[in-house]
């Protein structure tokens, strides 16, 4: 039997399958990690924090998920800078998952993003790093391409996103 893919009230699209820690689909009726609600809305420096605590908890994917949301609330003039947030924590995801070429692709698509939007002589909201950001992220592609996924330590993956 073939499934249908899940729905919500609206018909609108939504996996509702379990996910490990590292943001694989599971089985349906597995146990898995908590979701990031689809629907969640939150301040930039409430984003910034529950990011903060999933990375911290050796979760990227789910970090990404509330990067994303806070991509899609935003306006025009952050947009880019929440994109590009979201896209360090698909590298991170890619490096915890052992996928080096992915884990580098995105995490220099990030900084670039960043680097980018830095430009623009903007503040960065929430008291967000984005030069601490970068060079984190350069060095931890710098690493992965020398030694590949599986040569870097987890702390790695669990940048600071706001100064020390």
């Amino acid at each position: 039997m073939t499934r249908s893919r899940d729905r919500d009230e609206a018909g609108r699209a939504r996996n509702a399958r379990p996910r490990d820690a590292a943001g694989r689909p599971l089985p349906h009726g597995a146990a898995g990690v908590e979701r990031v609600p689809e629907d969640l809305v939150l301040s930039p420096a409430e984003a910034v924090t529950e990011a903060q605590r999933l990375l911290d908890d050796g979760l990227p994917f789910q970090a990404h998920e509330v990067l994303e949301g806070a991509w899609k609330d935003s306006g025009d003039d952050t947009r880019g800078l929440w994109r590009s947030l979201a896209q360090l924590a698909v590298g991170l995801t890619h490096a915890q998952r052992g996928n080096a070429r992915g884990a580098v692709a995105l995490l220099r698509r990030g900084t670039e993003g960043l680097r980018s939007w830095r430009v623009l002589g903007a503040d960065a909201p929430a008291g967000l790093d984005l030069d601490g950001l970068t060079a984190h992220a350069d060095a931890l592609a710098e690493d992965i391409e020398a030694g590949g996924a599986g040569a870097v330590a987890a702390e790695w993956l669990r940048p600071r996103l706001r100064g020390a």
